[in-house]
């Protein structure tokens, strides 16, 4: 089926994509950050958002929507900017954002919370170019430059990759959710999660804002 599609060294895309999405980096921070502060339905919900957004990417990548947009500045100034801003206002407000105990935050906000969770982990990567580099970059290696599909093929290797990457997550979750124990009890555990992911926001703010088209 590989061979069909035009897909060539499955077994090195494999060992590539497990390695990339065990190497811990700022989605990892934010599925810890959210296991911690509303259990494994937090990180689930954060690991969700997260590869949805990757998926997003990596359709995009498979039809040309990402080609075009790295090739149109104005495109590319555009998405830069608006994710920036996206990023720079999320982080600002967990930093600027009220302590209270764990337990009763995830409680308050229900099922509420956890859909907000789930579409800033979306929004982040969705609106980040550098997710869209990366697959443009990654996913035609293992295609052959002849293939006459293409578009099926970096559509398989995009679910493989990120199939992979959000079963890591989710285990990521589950460990960490475990691991909190008491600290979601905690009103001072409120106040260090919400800054470390409100400057992690920030962070991958700037970090946008400083990308340059290639």
């Amino acid at each position: 089926m590989a061979e069909a599609l035009g897909i060539h060294e499955l077994w090195l895309f494999v060992i590539s994509g497990l390695l990339l999405n065990i190497t811990p980096g700022p989605d990892t921070a934010y599925i810890i950050g959210r296991s911690i502060q509303f259990g494994w339905r937090g990180g689930v919900a954060a690991a969700t958002g997260i590869c949805a957004g990757c998926l997003v990417h990596v359709f995009g990548a498979a039809i040309g929507l990402s080609a075009l947009l790295m090739a149109s500045s104005a495109a590319f100034t555009v998405l830069k900017w608006v994710g920036a801003a996206y990023l720079l206002f999320t982080g600002v407000q967990m930093l600027l954002s009220r302590s209270r105990p764990l337990a009763e935050a995830a409680s308050a906000g229900g099922e509420a919370s956890l859909a907000c969770v789930f579409w800033q982990g979306a929004l982040t990567n969705v609106l980040n170019p550098k997710v869209a580099l990366f697959f443009l970059a990654f996913l035609p290696q293992f295609v052959a430059a002849e293939s006459a599909h293409k578009t099926l093929a970096f559509l398989a290797l995009g679910l493989i990759f990120i199939t992979s990457g959000t079963l890591w997550c989710f285990c990521i979750a589950a460990f960490a959710a475990r691991a909190a124990g008491r600290i979601r009890e905690s009103a001072g555990a409120v106040a260090w999660v919400n800054r470390a992911l409100g400057g992690l926001f920030v962070y991958l703010g700037i970090r946008v804002a400083m990308l340059e088209a290639r």
